[in-house]
């Protein structure tokens, strides 16, 4: 058996790119930025007032004049070709561009407007304020984003404004999802008292939905070994197979069988952690990756979080998922000589977990309310009350 470390290293070992494309900025929230972002002019790209107000000449203020003529009034977006003289001020709109022979603003509350006459009602002026200079939040040819960053709402106003109306991201992988099982059934199909309508089908969408990832086809194959073999063949194009039940040990688990059949290379069959533990790994010879997960909805969860996840953040090029230590809330024994994974809620402030109770990998509603996932390693049979554990936000 493969701890989980190892395990994970070895699907890192068989990480890739799938190569890059060009999408609009508008669909580019939760991809992967292929290029590096440099500043095309200087940010701001010139002097930009912060308040309302007037811009004046510093050195007027500090000979004593407290009270302007009127030029001209500027707004955000115009251009002032009139330079001022002594004693003479520009009313400015806040984020209009500051003419070169103003050098201060003095926000609207602190002046005194009568007719074409403006007078300040404030001791405290300095030199430059209420004005961002030019280049100051970024200068020119500046890398602002690196290569293999996630794209957020926050990255996509930079690009506006940058002027990117497309971007370069990492292009995401072609995968197929085959679900298992006699008992398994449509979720809209009527079930009698021994079959299970189809989770995990619509659970492996959900996680590759997070990733902006469509599967090619989600079917599902009855325990018939034959008719699995061709339903594998027949996907062998895409970039991932994920398989979900029929892995572990049991006379209907053909799983791995099947594979190898079809042609797949086995890296890894079970991992040392709990639920979890039948996981089944390969490779084809044409470069498919195929992930064979346990068939329990938590099994499932937690091997695409630990494993497949872990494979698609190595392939786009970004760091492994943060581990956060985090106290527990409560007591916790395992009988298990194996890595063991529960779902917690987090709360408070210092933050706490506390753990959430469930009846087994099958049980439905495992995942449901958890703000994270908690390891108890193998070398920890106990956890007790206020120690720290390590957590995955899921």
């Amino acid at each position: 058996m493969t701890s989980l470390q190892e395990a994970q290293q070895l699907v890192i070992q068989q990480a890739h790119s799938f190569g890059e494309e060009k999408v609009l900025l508008d669909d580019a929230v939760g991809r992967v930025l292929a290029e590096q972002v440099i500043a095309d002019r200087d940010y701001p790209p010139f002097n930009r007032a912060t308040m309302d107000g007037i811009a004046i000449n510093h050195t007027d203020w500090v000979n004593g004049i407290h009270e302007f003529e009127l030029l001209e009034i500027i707004y955000a977006g115009n251009i002032s070709a009139k330079k001022l003289g002594k004693g003479q001020c520009y009313k400015i709109m806040t984020g209009a561009a500051v003419p070169l022979s103003a050098d201060t603003v003095i926000r609207k509350e602190d002046i005194e407007e009568n007719k074409s006459r403006l007078a300040i009602r404030s001791n405290e002026i300095k030199a430059g304020q209420n004005i961002a200079a030019k280049g100051s939040d970024i200068q020119k040819r500046t890398t602002i984003i690196k290569t293999s960053q996630l794209i957020t709402p926050g990255s996509i106003t930079t690009l506006a404004s940058l002027g990117f109306a497309s971007v370069e991201v990492k292009r995401l992988p072609s995968v197929a999802i085959i679900t298992t099982g006699d008992e398994v059934v449509d979720i809209d199909a009527a079930v009698n008292e021994v079959q299970i309508r189809n989770s995990n089908a619509h659970l492996l969408k959900a996680l590759l939905q997070q990733w902006k990832i469509k599967p090619s086809i989600c079917e599902h194959i009855k325990d018939n070994a034959d008719i699995l073999l061709a339903a594998v063949a027949k996907q062998l194009h895409n970039d991932i197979i994920i398989l979900s039940g029929a892995v572990s040990a049991g006379d209907a688990d053909f799983v791995p069988e099947v594979l190898i059949k079809a042609g797949a290379k086995k890296i890894f069959h079970k991992a040392a952690i709990r639920p979890g533990k039948p996981i089944w790994f390969g490779k084809f010879e044409n470069g498919a990756t195929v992930f064979a997960l346990p068939g329990n909805p938590f099994s499932t969860f937690v091997t695409f979080k630990l494993f497949l996840e872990h494979f698609l953040l190595a392939c786009f090029g970004l760091p492994p998922a943060k581990i956060f230590h985090i106290p527990f809330i409560g007591n916790r024994i395992k009988k298990t000589n194996l890595d063991e994974f529960f779902p917690v809620v987090l709360s408070g402030n210092p933050t706490v977990a506390e753990a959430i109770p469930f009846n087994t990998s099958g049980d439905i509603t495992a995942v449901m309310n958890a703000a994270a996932l908690a390891m108890q390693p193998v070398e920890r049979p106990a956890i007790k009350d206020g120690e720290i554990i390590p957590c995955i936000i899921i």
